[in-house]
């Protein structure tokens, strides 16, 4: 993909969310994602909020005081967000075409970052929202080569990992083949969510670990 597609990408999939989002009872906007710690709420504010995360040195400053966990500085923010703005549906239909990106990460991250939140509010909803095929073969490619914070090659060693819908496959061992989106929700830490729609004997060791 090209700049251009991977932003139409990311502007669809924010719309697709907002889409969603419009339909959801109170108690549902309350419900666990499948990001830990994290309510649906939460996750939409998160999307929302991405093009217009804080520069660099407010990002600085945050870590500092959370020592270092990311992780922590996202929800935060992302909790903070959630509470200030009444209307996340309306925000996400805003900021869809917003070709702006936080200052400490890249646009291919954007791009799997934007698919797998989407499935991190549906999923959990009984919602299915179909994955871009080449978005999510760039998404696996991106995730599987880098480390933090996700470590896929190194937390997935003695597996071979198949797309069964696409032409992807990474890894060596004990074979686990299933959609690309489950893959990618795997790569993500995800993995009692993609556990059902994946297959092989490597199946095995990841039921183990959950």
């Amino acid at each position: 993909m090209d700049r251009d597609e991977k932003w139409t990408v990311i502007a669809d999939q924010r719309r697709v969310l907002a889409d969603v989002l419009a339909s959801l009872s109170p108690e549902q906007w309350e419900h666990p994602s499948l990001c830990e710690a994290w309510r649906i709420r939460d996750v939409a504010a998160h999307v929302a909020f991405t093009p217009r995360s804080p520069g660099l040195p407010r990002i600085l400053a945050m870590a500092v005081r959370a020592r270092g966990d990311f992780d922590r500085i996202n929800r935060d923010l992302a909790i903070r967000h959630a509470g200030r703005i009444p209307d996340l549906v309306a925000e996400l239909r805003d900021v869809a075409d917003i070709r702006r990106k936080p200052a400490i990460t890249t646009l291919d991250n954007l791009v799997f970052d934007t698919l797998v939140h989407v499935q991190d509010v549906t999923r959990p909803l009984g919602r299915s929202v179909p994955m871009p095929p080449v978005a999510a073969a760039a998404g696996l490619e991106r995730v599987w080569r880098m480390g933090w914070p996700f470590w896929a090659r190194r937390r997935l060693r003695g597996l071979r990992l198949q797309a069964t819908d696409l032409d992807w496959s990474a890894g060596a061992g004990e074979d686990v083949s299933g959609p690309a989106a489950d893959l990618l929700l795997l790569l993500t830490g995800r993995t009692a969510a993609a556990l059902p729609a994946l297959s092989g004997p490597g199946t095995a060791r990841l039921a183990a670990a959950v």
